[in-house]
């Protein structure tokens, strides 16, 4: 058997998927808020503990209702660091949005989420913010988390062209000094050759390994580039479409890496680049 090694996911969101990817955004309608929160919770604890995941980092749906414009968007915010708080043991970190149709105001947006909510970085999914990833604001907004200290948090699907792999490039190498997240990147063979490419134009990327079907190809990246480029994660929503871990996981337990390279990626990775004490 694999040895055990600690494990944090930093790619679970919180919200209803379907809000996003299509289907039916009713299920779970007819609960009181409060009984809904108490299931999406415990069902998420049951797939972490099911796969020895013990700590994730959590990040809102980009498909929530915005009529209300960024009241809607600080109102996640909110409910992301509650919800780390009200669980700090298993997600330590959270991740919270802001969005370019909002320009300037989010810009006091980020300094809110740092300053009074703590969280850690901030989400873009630019294919549901109505822009492309190399987007005046965008790169705004990532200049200003520089300044503090928030991580930038890229989904970069290259299937769609608002998260085109040159754009999270070009986005990255706005901020050299500044350590970028990349999510999803991996997501299908031709997309995971072009992260050979991206990683070395843009040494300040770091990749999780959402989405991939196969980690053969990502133990080669970290033979090419290093075991710091890459750290776990598995795109997971636990409701009303999550049932279980990536199989990602026991990939990378049985692959050949070393323990001590298996530790970076599962966990050690993540908790630098989020400033998680040892």
């Amino acid at each position: 058997m694999p040895a055990s090694f600690p494990v944090l996911d930093v790619h679970h969101h919180v919200g209803n998927a379907f809000r996003a990817l299509g289907g039916d955004v009713s299920l779970g309608a007819g609960l009181e808020a409060e009984a809904f929160a108490e299931q999406e919770l415990s069902s998420r604890l049951a797939i972490m503990d099911a796969a020895d995941v013990d700590q994730a980092v959590v990040i809102p749906g980009h498909g929530y209702e915005r009529a209300n414009g960024i009241a809607d968007t600080k109102l996640e915010n909110d409910a992301i660091a509650a919800y780390r708080d009200r669980t700090p043991e298993r997600f330590p970190v959270a991740v919270g949005i802001v969005e370019p149709r909002d320009g300037e105001a989010s810009l006091e947006e980020l300094t809110r989420c740092r300053e009074e909510l703590g969280l850690a970085g901030i989400s873009f999914h630019t294919r549901f913010q109505g822009v492309s990833l190399d987007s005046r604001w965008i790169r705004t907004y990532c200049e200003r988390m520089a300044e503090l200290e928030l991580v930038p948090v890229i989904h970069a699907m290259d299937e769609t062209p608002e998260e085109a792999l040159w754009k999270l490039a070009v986005l990255a190498r706005a901020v050299p000094e500044t350590p970028v997240l990349a999510l999803d990147a991996f997501g299908s063979y031709e997309a995971t050759r072009q992260c050979f490419f991206i990683a070395e134009v843009a040494p300040n990327v770091i990749f999780d390994t959402s989405l991939s079907y196969n980690f053969d190809f990502i133990e080669e990246f970290v033979g090419a580039f290093g075991p710091e480029r890459v750290v776990f994660g598995t795109d997971l929503y636990s409701h009303p479409v999550g049932r279980r871990i990536s199989h990602i996981l026991p990939q990378i337990l049985e692959s050949e890496l070393s323990d001590d390279v298996k530790r970076m990626i599962l966990a050690g990775n993540a908790r630098r680049l989020f400033g998680l004490a040892r």
